[in-house]
């Protein structure tokens, strides 16, 4: 610009040739035509450096301010220093990290959580920090397969390592208390996230804590944070009121689910669009008795001509309304007829829930290999069944006294890429104690052991005792000897075993036991325990021997 104006000026400083064309060089000496001599030009330059040191030029102040960072405002200056840090940007995950994400994701998917949370952990302080994004990977991971534990362990780790966590990080943790049956703990961290995070709750947390509140029974609770979703701005979410209107069907509150239908409805303008709520709403007409207007809602929402937008969910939730309400055929028509509507990646009208449903439905109504059948047909539709799904059949399958079939469909667990876990072990142990396969229930504990699994106190329990009860006591020492070290036995459970011991006449075994509970730091050989071991011994002349091992 500055150049332009100079050129101006030259050429109004031009002369005119009236008698004689100008010349045609076209080289121009800007120089000859702006001043009349060099020392003028000269003068030109001094002047010029001594307005540049008083009044800098306007480009370069702009050129400056461009160049330096904007300063925040003060009132965007935190005062607190110890103010929690906003959660890094998906932009953070790029090179090395993202090949340190990519790393941690294929440990996941092969299963080896434990290497997954380790690695993780090492990666905090080395040159390549984790992001939260990876981090949020592993929890979900440890959350899917009910490590809850080991999920609150690495949530402190980090938390404790300064990775400030986004909302996907809090929803997991509050997922993570309510799946323990600890909702007052949910409830009390969502408190502290809304008061003290940067960042704010999502429509997720919501549907999150509404549902857990739900299934651990607190129905009021969960209306209540309904109340502050709309004050937080959130539009009416059919989906969190179909969780309360189950809520209400499953609590005999059916006015509860009349009433919050009308209220969406009413939100919605007189019409609710979205069939995920149907379910609920023909369940509680069913448990009404009143099944004419069960089957007009029905119709409304899967009807001919029907403008409800029906979702996997959705016809699940219809689905076992009718399985569960005398209406299993029609539930297999619409079953067929989701199954014909399916079109992934479009149109997704059958998930994993569908086929749980289908199982439930043919095993209440003691079809027990059609129900295997389904379980089986459900990777043709791209689903995949989960350690729930498994622990489900086998479980209806072991009540039924079918523990072939069980142990058939236990078996197809490693095809399907799925690991048993306790439960599933625990159901098969079960269910060969009372089918008088004392050896196979031991040795399915064995296995639940040597895979890394923890048996509570509670199931080991149960295994001695079954031992015992058929009179292998050796087997429930040696069962004794293998947990002592890794479960915290109490008094009771020592008891137990002496007694075993005893009545079989094993009184060095018995000693041996008593031995161990004096080197366990956790219990204490109380004075009824002691008067027993006495006894017991005094009967072969061997009173003193307890003495000189308490002495």
């Amino acid at each position: 610009m500055a150049l332009s104006k100079l050129t101006q000026i030259r050429i109004l400083a031009r002369p005119t040739y009236p008698h004689h064309p100008p010349p045609q060089s076209t080289f121009i000496s800007f120089r000859s035509l702006s001043f009349s001599s060099p020392e003028e030009a000269a003068a030109e330059r001094r002047r010029r450096k001594r307005r540049l040191r008083i009044e800098p030029p306007l480009s370069s102040l702009n050129r400056s301010q461009q160049q330096q960072p904007q300063q925040p405002q003060k009132s965007q200056i935190p005062q607190n220093p110890n103010s929690p840090k906003l959660p890094e940007h998906v932009s953070a995950l790029s090179g090395n990290r993202l090949n340190l994400h990519n790393r941690i994701l294929t440990l996941i998917r092969q299963n080896d959580l434990e290497e997954a949370s380790l690695f993780t952990r090492h990666s905090v302080y080395s040159n390549c920090r984790p992001t939260i994004f990876t981090v949020n990977s592993v929890l979900f991971g440890l959350l899917r397969q009910s490590k809850y534990s080991d999920l609150l362990s690495l949530h402190r780790f980090i938390t404790q390592a300064g990775i400030a966590p986004n909302v996907i990080t809090y929803n997991l943790l509050f997922q993570t208390y309510l799946d323990c049956r600890k909702p007052d703990t949910a409830l009390e961290h969502f408190r502290q996230f809304t008061n003290d995070a940067p960042i704010n709750p999502s429509p997720t947390t919501y549907r999150i804590l509404i549902k857990g509140l739900v299934d651990n029974g607190r129905v009021s609770k969960a209306v209540e944070l309904k109340e502050e979703m709309g004050v937080k701005g959130f539009a009416p979410d059919p989906v969190v009121y179909s969780y309360l209107m189950s809520g209400c069907v499953r609590s005999g509150d059916l006015d509860g689910v009349f009433g919050l239908f009308e209220e969406l409805k009413e939100k919605l303008g007189g019409f609710v669009e979205n069939g995920v709520v149907y379910g609920a709403l023909v369940k509680g007409y069913f448990m009404k008795g009143m099944e004419k207007e069960a089957m007009q809602f029905y119709e409304e929402a899967v009807g001919e001509g029907s403008k409800v937008k029906m979702s996997a969910v959705a016809f699940n939730s219809l689905l076992d309304a009718l399985n569960k309400n005398g209406k299993f055929e029609l539930g297999l028509r619409l079953f067929d007829r989701m199954i014909e509507e399916n079109r992934p990646p479009w149109c997704l009208t059958v998930n994993l829930g569908s086929f749980n449903v289908m199982v439930d439905g043919y095993c209440a109504q003691g079809r027990f290999k059609d129900a295997i059948e389904v379980f089986r047909k459900m990777g043709e539709y791209r689903c995949r069944p989960d350690i729930l799904s498994f622990n489900n059949l086998i479980e209806q399958l072991c009540d039924n006294g079918l523990l072939g079939e069980a142990e058939e469909v236990y078996g197809e667990m490693s095809e399907k890429g799925v690991n048993p876990d306790e439960y599933t072990f625990v159901l098969l142990m079960d269910a060969c104690f009372k089918a008088d396969r004392a050896d196979d229930a031991a040795g399915y504990y064995r296995k639940m052991v040597d895979s890394g699994l923890r048996p509570n106190l509670g199931v080991y329990n149960k295994l001695v005792d079954g031992l015992v009860k058929v009179g292998k006591v050796d087997d429930a020492k040696s069962f004794f000897d293998l947990m002592v070290n890794k479960l915290k036995m109490d008094v009771a459970s020592y008891e137990f075993i002496m007694k075993a011991l005893s009545e079989v006449g094993k009184l060095d075994e018995v000693l041996n036991v008593v031995d161990t509970m004096l080197d366990d730091d956790g219990v204490e050989l109380t004075e009824e325990l002691q008067e027993f071991v006495k006894g017991e011994l005094r009967k072969e002349g061997r009173e003193e021997d307890l003495g000189k091992l308490i002495g």
